[in-house]
């Protein structure tokens, strides 16, 4: 399923509809992967029959979305994860040296248990990913905690993502064949947020 949703998301004829619509179940497709890295708890339930056991999430999780393209993974992972706190971090790339910068920062509080979803639905260079991951440990998570969910990646940006982060899970639906000399994903969606926001002559 993940490669053909991800067809649907290369594809330059896709509607907008077409698009958001595959971009939210590859993004269930993750959430739903993501369930292996879960800590889980023991629970007891009464069925119409029986007493018996189950499973239960242990920690609510905090997700992450790294604005603004990460907001479309947002909707999936709160319905699979809906008593998950949540948090944004805004970082731009620099179209000139494709550095990342930082605007905006707002993370509800967590515990070394709570896990960490950090939503970015493509990882070009690494350096937006890294960067958001840096603040978040410098306010007290460790990398063993935090999972980076995408969609498509170069192998430049997840090797340089790894490099400096080599404790965060990666859950990654496709990795690419590597960036052009602008830094973008070959063969890529093109840009993700102007296509699934349907910015088409920003402001």
């Amino acid at each position: 399923m993940k490669k053909t949703l991800i067809t649907t998301l290369r594809n330059k004829k896709s509607s907008i509809e077409e698009y958001r619509q595959a971009a939210d179940l590859l993004g269930t497709v993750l959430a739903i992967e993501s369930d292996a890295l879960f800590p889980k708890a023991t629970v007891f339930v009464d069925t119409p029959l029986m007493h018996t056991q189950g499973t239960a999430f242990k920690y609510d999780p905090l997700l992450i979305p790294i604005l603004r393209s990460g907001l479309c993974l947002l909707p999936p992972f709160m319905r699979f994860y809906p008593k998950a706190s949540i948090g944004f971090i805004g970082v731009r790339r620099n179209e000139e040296t494709a550095n990342p910068e930082l605007y905006y920062i707002k993370i509800p509080a967590f515990t070394p248990e709570t896990p960490i979803f950090v939503l970015d639905p493509m990882i070009a260079t690494g350096g937006s990913a890294t960067l958001a991951i840096k603040k978040i440990k410098e306010l007290g998570a460790s990398e063993r905690q935090i999972t980076l969910i995408s969609f498509i990646t170069s192998p430049e940006g997840m090797t340089a993502f790894q490099k400096e982060c080599p404790e965060v899970n990666v859950i990654i639906a496709q990795v690419d064949e590597g960036l052009n000399d602008k830094k973008w994903i070959m063969p890529g969606l093109g840009d993700f947020g102007d296509r699934y926001f349907g910015t088409v002559n920003p402001l």
